[in-house]
């Protein structure tokens, strides 16, 4: 039995209430450890070893914040097999998938900002006639609050702390509840690179306990949250009225369209993996598929036979494709959405059902599904499932998919195949989404901003934005 405990101030710590969570493994639907379910005293506690911590890492230069979480990136590479195997224990994921993705991408958001914050610039106006210069400081928020979601745990939980700690922030933050292996790893990592104590603090528990004792605090000066648009609503609703900086990377509904035009096969290969990555699991998966109708019959055709010789396995088999889905909770929730979409006059062409793993019977398995459906109206295109479910459909004309790709709650990525430039053009400007990628997917800039529109998100991530985020502007004028 594993027992995680809270990370406070460089000292790991029993929860003050001994309140405990179980903490199940996907793969074989056992529990394998506990974590702390922490409360306000624990978050309290964090925020005390944070806000001592402030004045003097606020003060640190730039190139000893930039030495120590390079530090931190070279440690964690150093010990990719520990944190990938770790990763998929506790999330179900293979563990191929997480020694190429979660765990690289971890150590590459302390990497980036670590460099960033060395080029993260003031602006300096002269004005003319009026004998005055104005210059912005950006200066760090004081204590911040980062909770973060369980589909890329170690991934999206450094996304968050790394540009707020480069900013000179110090942190109070939450990883999920259902995968806190790799964020409770990470605390010993921190030492060893020499991070400060206080300046980093990761206390576990549920978002109805932990997480509201983070975002009501009267002294977190700022909410980082990445899961689901409805706790991201109730954050707003009490972190706004408080003043907080907010940013909320929330749920999707991503589009992925197809035209004739495309680059065949580059597209269906990308197409099986943007529908099915990490269990479909992620929240740019194309969940919504469309397709030009002079190419739907092939598309329909090849599609299902690649996505049938998809294999769903144990994660830790090298040549598993689909591993377990992240809890039981969650595998029945995607069920379902599967029975939703039949009772509303969707066809399963290919999966829908139940796994049994040999050897790990009770584990949280489901084979990769594709469901036809007639109208863009249905409940299973309308609602983020978040799962290896994906809808797809044809349509006629450009207009006609421009609607459909709009007409949902969210906007978070879309997704088009095309070798048209001006269509390329046109549909960019017109989807409502905060990110476009044409003719690929998930290809990643860590200078670019990241985040949605609508009920998507509110505030981008990444690059200088991150960095913006996590500090406040200030202007000052001279009069000389």
């Amino acid at each position: 039995m594993h027992t995680i405990q809270n990370y406070i101030n460089g000292n790991f710590h029993d929860p003050v209430s001994n309140d405990w969570i179980d903490n199940y493994c996907p793969a074989n639907g056992e529990i394998y450890g506990k974590i702390p379910n922490s409360s306000k005293d624990d978050v309290e506690n964090a925020y005390i070893a944070a806000q001592s911590a402030f004045p003097s890492w606020s003060q640190t230069t730039l190139e000893e914040r930039s030495r120590i979480l390079i530090k931190i990136s070279e440690l964690i590479e150093e010990n990719l097999q520990r944190f990938a195997e770790a990763e998929s224990k506790d999330n179900g994921k293979p563990i191929s998938l997480a020694k190429v993705v979660d765990i690289p991408r971890a150590a590459s958001n302390f990497r980036f900002f670590g460099n960033a914050i060395t080029q993260f610039a003031s602006e300096s106006h002269e004005s003319i006639g009026q004998d005055a210069v104005n210059y912005t400081l950006r200066q760090p928020l004081g204590v911040v609050g980062c909770i973060s979601p369980w589909n890329l745990p170690l991934y999206l939980f450094t996304w968050k702390i790394a540009p707020a700690i480069a900013a000179g922030n110090c942190v109070v933050s939450k990883p999920s509840e259902i995968t806190p292996m790799t964020a409770y790893l990470l605390g010993d990592i921190c030492n060893q690179a020499g991070l400060p104590k206080g300046v980093l603090n990761i206390v576990h528990g549920l978002g109805s306990t932990t997480g509201q004792a983070i975002i009501e605090h009267p002294d977190i000066k700022a909410i980082s949250f990445t899961g689901g648009t409805t706790t991201g609503s109730h954050i707003a609703k009490v972190a706004a009225p408080m003043f907080k900086k907010l940013s909320l990377e929330l749920g999707g509904k991503n589009p992925n369209i197809i035209f004739a035009d495309c680059d065949y096969n580059e597209m269906l290969e990308t197409t099986v993996l943007s529908s099915f990555s990490n269990q479909g699991q992620i929240c740019l998966c194309g969940s919504r598929i469309f397709v030009e109708a002079s190419i739907y019959k092939q598309f329909k055709q090849d599609f299902i036979a690649k996505v049938k010789r998809l294999k769903v396995g144990h994660p830790s088999e090298p040549d598993t494709n689909i591993g377990a889905l992240v809890s039981k909770s969650h595998l029945e929730k995607v069920i379902q959405y599967i029975e939703i979409a039949k009772q509303e006059n969707g066809t399963v062409l290919c999966g829908g059902h139940e796994v049994s793993v040999k050897g790990f019977e009770n584990g949280y398995y489901l084979e990769p599904t594709i469901i036809e459906v007639s109208t863009d109206e249905c409940r299973i295109n309308q609602e983020e499932v978040f799962g290896p479910v994906v809808t797809i459909m044809p349509f006629n004309t450009e207009d006609n998919v421009l609607q459909m790709a709009n007409k949902v709650k969210y906007g978070l990525s879309a997704t088009i195949w095309t070798n048209d430039l001006k269509r390329t053009m046109r549909l960019s400007n017109q989807i409502q989404a905060g990110i476009v990628w044409v003719n690929t997917w998930m290809m990643r800039d860590l200078r670019t901003p990241f985040g949605g529109v609508k009920a998507s998100g509110v505030g981008r991530e990444g690059g200088f934005e991150a960095l913006r985020f996590f500090t406040e502007a200030k202007n000052v004028c001279i009069k000389y």
